[in-house]
């Protein structure tokens, strides 16, 4: 048996060997194309999703606007064991008219932390996070796919503002979208907005779920957020939030409520509605 001879074999046997590399990869290919209509069950027309469940949610936030409830706030910081407590009604006037009455604000014991505007203005329309069509040019809408929040089937979607305006404040973060009623049923991201340069305020991240009231509408009912807060000045202030939405009754009478309408403050007797000292921006260091 000459050299000649057993280098041909040896260039036989790595020919081989290459066909069989190929033929493999082949396989792989050829399966991974068998599991794509797998994956391809998940594609779906975003947009055309984002238009329906946009239109749901003004539907929805229209019904809310008739409805009376009882909003209960607790916040507390968690190192020095500070808490500020407020249980606000939402009702009618007997001329049909919308308000809030505060029925519960007993003194604040926080002291590390203020409340500000933006954090009213998150607690009553970022926190309760509705997207309806007219907010749609306002954020940039991405599709993540779908889950299931608590065996419920939901289309994902990441939100964000495309441009913030001064005095607004806008949601930043993920919802789950009901498959089927098309309304959203968990929120979890943070209030943000355009703040002045020597401003130092922080916000936390908070999760919203929903509950279907009336068989029919997905109103929030709980909020809750457990985070830390990092100012700028070097603070850093664990607190706890949580929110809760009771006892939705649907209003019966005439009502002139418009979509847009501005909950309006109520007063209870022998303090004011907000006590002071509250919220998420550190006080002035001496």
């Amino acid at each position: 048996m000459d050299n000649r001879y057993l280098r041909i074999k040896a260039r036989q046997r790595a020919a081989a060997r290459i066909v069989a590399g190929l033929a493999a990869g082949l396989a792989v290919i050829a399966l991974a194309g068998l599991r794509e209509p797998v994956r391809a069950a998940d594609d779906v027309n975003s947009e055309e999703i984002i238009r329906k469940f946009a239109a749901k949610e003004l539907e929805f936030s229209q019904a809310r606007n008739n409805y009376t409830y009882r909003q209960s706030v607790k916040l507390e910081t968690l190192r020095e064991g500070g808490k500020w407590e407020e249980v606000s009604d939402i009702i009618f006037t007997p001329e049909g008219k919308r308000i809030e009455k505060v029925v519960y604000a007993p003194v604040s014991t926080i002291h590390e932390i203020s409340l500000t505007p933006q954090d009213l203005q998150d607690l009553r329309s970022v926190q309760p996070f509705v997207l309806t069509t007219p907010k749609i040019p306002e954020y940039d809408i991405q599709y993540l796919g779908k889950e299931k929040v608590d065996d419920i089937g939901c289309y994902t979607f990441s939100i964000k503002p495309k441009k913030m305006a001064a005095g607004k404040r806008y949601f930043e973060g993920q919802i789950w979208v009901d498959d089927r009623d098309l309304q959203i049923v968990k929120t979890l991201g943070r209030g943000v907005g355009l703040l002045k340069k020597n401003e130092d305020q922080a916000f936390p991240k908070f999760e919203t779920y929903r509950e279907q009231i009336d068989g029919k509408y997905w109103f929030p009912t709980y909020t809750r957020a457990n985070d830390t807060l990092h100012f700028k000045n070097g603070d850093n202030v664990p607190i706890r939030l949580v929110v809760k939405y009771q006892d939705y009754k649907r209003y019966e009478g005439r009502s002139t409520i418009k979509f847009g309408d501005v909950v309006e403050d109520g007063k209870t007797q022998g303090g004011p509605t907000t006590p002071p000292a509250t919220g998420t921006t550190p006080p002035k260091k001496k």
